[in-house]
C-alpha cells in the first residue's frame, strides 16, 4: 500500500466524524485529480469531507460527496462543488483495496485532504462501521482521558 508521508504537509480539511463513526483498519494515501479552480479553493482551505466516501466505478476509484467551494475569483469556468473526483492509486493497490472491500464488507472514507510538496493528496481509511455500543465505549474512553488530564494537569 502507499506509504504515509511525514514530510511537510499543509492540512486543508479533516473528516472529524470519520474516526467516531468508523473503525479505521488501514490508512492509504492517494492523489487527487482536480481542476485549477479546485486547487485554488483548496489552498484557501475551503473543503468539507463530512459526508464524503469513495467508490469504484469500473476499475477506477472516485471520491464522492466531497464539497470544494467554488473559487470566488474564477469566471464562468468555475468547477461544480460536489462533482466526483478521481483518486490516483497504482493498479495493484486498487486491486488490493477492491478485494478487501468486497470480501469483508468494508467501506472507504476520506479522512483528510492536504498538500505535500505542492500536490493535493487525500488520506483514505479502509473502515468498518461502528455499532451503537462502540460509540458509547468511545465516549466513555474520551471522558475518562479528559478526567485524567484534569486531575494531573
Amino acid at each position: 500500500m502507499a506509504k504515509k508521508q511525514t514530510d511537510d504537509r499543509k492540512l486543508v480539511a479533516r473528516n472529524k466524524r470519520a474516526r467516531f463513526k468508523f473503525e479505521v483498519l488501514e490508512v492509504i494515501q492517494a492523489g487527487l485529480v482536480l481542476r485549477g479552480s479546485e486547487v485554488k479553493s483548496l489552498r484557501q482551505g475551503r473543503a468539507a469531507l463530512a459526508d464524503a466516501f469513495a467508490r469504484f466505478r469500473g476499475d477506477e476509484l472516485f471520491m464522492l460527496n466531497c464539497h470544494i467551494s467554488p473559487y470566488e475569483q474564477a469566471n464562468r469556468n468555475n468547477h461544480e462543488p460536489m462533482r466526483p473526483r478521481k483518486l490516483l492509486l497504482k493498479r495493484r493497490e486498487l486491486e488490493k483495496i477492491r478485494a478487501k472491500i468486497e470480501v469483508k464488507g468494508l467501506t472507504i472514507v476520506p479522512l483528510s485532504i492536504y498538500f505535500v510538496r505542492g500536490l493535493a493528496k487525500t488520506e483514505l481509511g479502509i473502515c468498518r462501521g461502528k455499532r451503537i455500543h462502540d460509540h458509547r465505549e468511545t465516549l466513555k474512553k474520551r471522558d475518562a482521558e479528559r478526567e485524567m488530564r484534569r486531575s494531573y494537569g
